[in-house]
C-alpha cells in the first residue's frame, strides 16, 4: 500500500493538527487551535478547516482520526471527548464521508499511538505488541496477530484504570505520577534527574517499581513481544528503566520475561501517523 496518501488528524483537547501521510512521510503539518468550550458545530467546522486546506493540496485516499475520547469504531460515533463538552455523541464518521466522499477511521489517540509504532516505528516487523502512553495517565494501544484490537466499545488497554494501591495505575504509573501523587512538577524532577539530584533519581526509581507492576499486568493478560513507551514521561525513561526491570523480574513465568522487549519512541507526530495508519489497518487482510 506504498504510495497512497492518507489524510492524519490527531485532535487535542485544544488543537487539531493534521498531515498528508504517503509511506511514512508527512507533508507540511497544518496546525490550528480549537473552540473546545465552543458548540459540536464549531469544534467540526475547526476539524474540516484543517482537512479542507489538506484536501486541496493532494487527492487522498482516506482521513483518519485520532481523538481523546471513546469510540465506536465500527460506525465512528465520538463519545464524551476530554476537555471539549459538547461533544457527548458525535457521528463523526458519517458527517465526514457525506462531506468528502471518501472513507473515514477513527479510533482513540492511544491506540493511534500504537498503530502509528506498529507501521512505521519500533513496532515494524512484530507480530503482537503494546503502545504504553504516560501522558496524563496510562493508556495503551493493542496489536494482536497485526492488527489493532480496540475491544468491542474502544476499551481494550485501559491498563491505567486497574486498581492499585490506593487509587488505580494512573495515579501511579501514568506521566502525571510527580504531580498526583508528591504534588511536584514532573517536568522539573527530569531536570533534576538530568543533573544526578539523589532526591530525583529516588522519585524515578519509586516511579520505575510502579511502572514495573503496570507492565507485569499487561504481560499477564496479553504477554505481547513488545512494549512501547511513548508520552511525557517516557523521556524519564534511563532513569526508571532498572527498578522497573527490578519489578517486572517478579513475573511468574521468567521465560516471558525473557522474551520481552521495551523500547521507548522515537516518533514524531506520532498522533498524526497512528490516525493515519488507521487505514492500513483496516485494509490489512
Amino acid at each position: 500500500m506504498d504510495g497512497l496518501n492518507i489524510i492524519g488528524i490527531d485532535l487535542g483537547a485544544t488543537n487539531v493538527r493534521g498531515a498528508i501521510v504517503n509511506n511514512g512521510n508527512l507533508s507540511e503539518i497544518i496546525a490550528s487551535p480549537i473552540q473546545s468550550q465552543g458548540s459540536e458545530r464549531d469544534v467540526l467546522d475547526d476539524i474540516c478547516g484543517i482537512i479542507d486546506t489538506l484536501v486541496s493540496q493532494q487527492l487522498a485516499k482516506a482521513i483518519g482520526i485520532g481523538v481523546p475520547s471513546m469510540v465506536d469504531v465500527k460506525e465512528g460515533i465520538v463519545y464524551d471527548v476530554q476537555n471539549i463538552p459538547s461533544w457527548k455523541e458525535v457521528h463523526l464518521k458519517h458527517i465526514l464521508e457525506e462531506k468528502y466522499n471518501i472513507p473515514v477511521y477513527i479510533n482513540n489517540d492511544a491506540n493511534c499511538f500504537a498503530i502509528g509504532e506498529y507501521y512505521y516505528g519500533k513496532g515494524q516487523g512484530y507480530d503482537s505488541m503494546i503502545g504504553l502512553t504516560q501522558g496524563t495517565g496510562l493508556g495503551a494501544g493493542i496489536i494482536v496477530n497485526k492488527h489493532l484490537y480496540s475491544g468491542r466499545n474502544c476499551g481494550a488497554g485501559e491498563f491505567g484504570l486497574l486498581p492499585y494501591m490506593d487509587s488505580v495505575l494512573d495515579f501511579y504509573a501514568g506521566g502525571s505520577f510527580f504531580t498526583l501523587t508528591k504534588g511536584i512538577n514532573g517536568k522539573e524532577v527530569y531536570q533534576k534527574a538530568l543533573q544526578n539530584n539523589a532526591q530525583a533519581l529516588e522519585l524515578y526509581a519509586e516511579y520505575g517499581r510502579h511502572v514495573g507492576y503496570a507492565i507485569k499486568a499487561i504481560m499477564y493478560t496479553y504477554d505481547p513481544e513488545l512494549i512501547v513507551l511513548g508520552g511525557s514521561a517516557s523521556k524519564g525513561y534511563p532513569f526508571f528503566e532498572k527498578t522497573m526491570w527490578q519489578e517486572i523480574n517478579t513475573l511468574a513465568y521468567p521465560r516471558a520475561v525473557q522474551n520481552l522487549r521495551i523500547e521507548v519512541s522515537a516518533l514524531e507526530n506520532s498522533g498524526i501517523l497512528g490516525a493515519a495508519a488507521l487505514y492500513l489497518d483496516s485494509a490489512r487482510v
